[in-house]
């Protein structure tokens, strides 16, 4: 069994996506046994509660020292028991340490096909502006292990998704979720589970 933690910083619908997938069955030999926020209000925290997954809420600013952060966000994932660091929409950059202390074993999903509209600044809407303003025909998703850069880990698996005329920012976003991010990321922790794709120990 896969025992995956997800954070997350806000709506949770990536998160959702994942609940729906173990609940149904499509995605098997898989438990969510934490859902970590660093927003007290994300509705992502009231999703787990609905589906009876455990979940914390650790804030950066009610520690001393981004040590101590860091320190108290690795226990809560070592004791939780999980293989597998899942971020959903973590809007946090993550610290040397945090990534070492699950190396290769940390996964996240960003809305375009990386290396495009990635790195400091791009995330939510302002992947879609961006692509939008640029004219791409296609965007997409990516899946990718997490680095100690930002979106500069190995690419695991990328959905495309077409750009239609008369999109703006908002549809196309719904689009790319709709379309790619809740079927790859379902699709990567399958094959995880399944061992196809290897993690670090």
């Amino acid at each position: 069994m896969l025992k995956i933690a997800v954070l997350v910083s806000g709506g949770g619908t990536n998160l959702q996506a994942v609940i729906d997938a173990v609940e149904s069955g499509k995605l098997t030999g898989t438990q969510i046994v934490l859902v970590l926020s660093n927003k007290p209000d994300a509705y992502a925290l009231t999703r787990a509660k609905e589906h009876g997954i455990p979940s914390v809420c650790i804030r950066k600013k009610d520690y001393d020292t981004p040590a101590d952060y860091d320190r108290a966000m690795i226990d809560a994932i070592r004791e939780s028991g999980a293989d597998l660091v899942v971020l959903a929409g973590f809007l946090v950059v993550l610290s040397e340490t945090f990534v070492q202390a699950f190396a290769r074993r940390i996964i996240n999903i960003h809305p375009s096909l990386i290396p495009s509209f990635c790195g400091d600044g791009f995330y939510g809407l302002k992947v879609h502006e961006a692509a939008l303003s640029r004219g791409v025909k296609v965007t997409g998703a990516t899946v990718h292990f997490v680095d100690s850069g930002t979106d500069t880990g190995p690419i695991i698996m990328q959905k495309a998704v077409e750009v239609r005329e008369g999109d703006t920012p908002e549809i196309l976003q719904r689009r790319v979720m709709e379309e790619a991010e809740w079927k790859l990321l379902p699709a990567v922790i399958q094959g995880i589970a399944d061992g196809e794709i290897p993690i670090g120990n």
